[in-house]
């Protein structure tokens, strides 16, 4: 099976691009959908696309028995609906959205191919499902894998995410985040008639101010960060603004530290209410921490993929935590990981780029851990 890595690499550079210029901002990811179910229909491999736009790939005679899943999501954080630039350049491969998550997704794709083509796509030693899931970028808000769990997370044994670069090592631990939209509303008026009316950039500003100096909350080892990635509001230079608008996140990964951040923010936000002024919250995105998973089971799922990696490139990484699809099943108490394939940087940018040289090594990897999740050869 790994014999067949050199052979599928240009097939599986040509998917990458073809992919990539496929737009797919999150919840609207149906043109990469449809391309995803033509590729594998036309090899006549089973796939179908549930209620939130995740494809599912399921291998093995389906007897109720424990599943393994492997996923990379098809989503990027760009709202383009037209197709997305895609060319190379000096050994690199540049578009928005190729390593995060394009290049796994297409990883997935040749496996599957290569499963196929080899026979071992019909005999898995256990239950296999090959998920390419929607909406992790941003507001997407992990439905695509909350759906998943919903469905099937009564028998997933485990969930391995492709996601990221190689070099960010294996993520084990769950970086959980709330998302705020928070808007202020006065009666505004001139800026000079009405001047010593409440101004809303005003009261957001101050708010800003105070949730930039709160003090962070110290459990444990835990860490714990907070941003406001968005503001907008105003009429114009000579109008106290009627409107303002913020958006607000804070993550750690640590639940009591979460909870200490929403106290804190719901606390400087009624204090910086004003007479005269609506200040209102919204909680738009939610992402969870980490549950009660068995660490011995984590362990060995951890393990596995740092042999697959170490059987390749002669080293790992290291073990990190951070916000990834593998979430959803960690808050649920699944074992889950996420790790990279390939090398590149420039994520979340429109420069974001991967290293063409990272392709064989890539694959390779994935190829040795779903050897040994699912068909029971060793990586040593």
């Amino acid at each position: 099976m790994i014999s067949k890595v050199n052979e599928h690499l240009p097939r599986m550079l040509d998917l990458i691009k073809r992919l990539a210029a496929i737009p797919a901002p999150s919840g609207n990811e149906d043109a990469r959908v449809s391309f995803i179910l033509g590729h594998l229909n036309e090899r006549g491999i089973g796939a179908y696309a549930d209620g939130a736009k995740n494809v599912i790939v399921p291998i093995g005679t389906d007897n109720g028995g424990d599943v393994t899943v492997f996923s990379a999501h098809t989503d990027v954080v760009f709202p383009d609906t037209t197709p997305l630039p895609v060319y190379e350049k000096d050994g690199k491969l540049f578009a928005p959205g190729v390593g995060d998550d394009t290049a796994n997704v297409a990883a997935i794709l040749t496996i599957i191919d290569i499963l196929n083509e080899t026979g071992l796509l019909r005999s898995p030693k256990s239950l296999v499902m090959f998920v390419l899931n929607s909406c992790e970028e941003g507001l997407g808000n992990l439905k695509g894998t909350r759906q998943l769990i919903k469905d099937h997370g009564h028998r997933i044994k485990e969930l391995i995410s492709f996601d990221c670069g190689v070099g960010d090592g294996v993520i084990t631990g769950a970086v959980g985040s709330e998302r705020w939209r928070v808007a202020v509303k006065t009666e505004g008026g001139h800026s000079y008639g009405a001047f010593g009316k409440p101004n809303a950039i005003h009261i957001l500003s101050k708010l800003i101010g105070r949730l930039y100096e709160q003090e962070l909350p110290r459990i444990g080892n835990a860490r714990t960060t907070y941003n406001v990635g968005v503001i907008e509001g105003g009429t114009s230079v000579n109008t106290i603004a009627q409107n303002a608008w913020m958006l607000y996140e804070y993550r750690s990964d640590s639940r009591e530290a979460l909870a200490f951040m929403r106290e804190s923010f719901i606390k400087l936000a009624a204090e910086e209410a004003e007479d005269g002024a609506e200040l209102e919250k919204e909680l738009i995105g939610e992402r969870p921490c980490g549950g009660d998973v068995d660490p011995d089971r984590q362990e060995e799922l951890a393990s596995r993929c740092e042999r697959a990696v170490k059987a390749v490139l002669g080293k790992c990484f290291g073990r990190c935590s951070a916000s990834t699809d593998a979430n959803v099943p960690l808050s649920c108490g699944i074992p889950a990981v996420t790790l990279g394939l390939f090398s590149g940087g420039g994520a979340h940018t429109r420069e974001e780029w991967l290293e063409l040289g990272s392709l064989e090594a890539g694959l390779e990897i994935g190829l040795r851990l779903v050897a040994e999740s699912c068909f029971g050869i060793p990586n040593e």
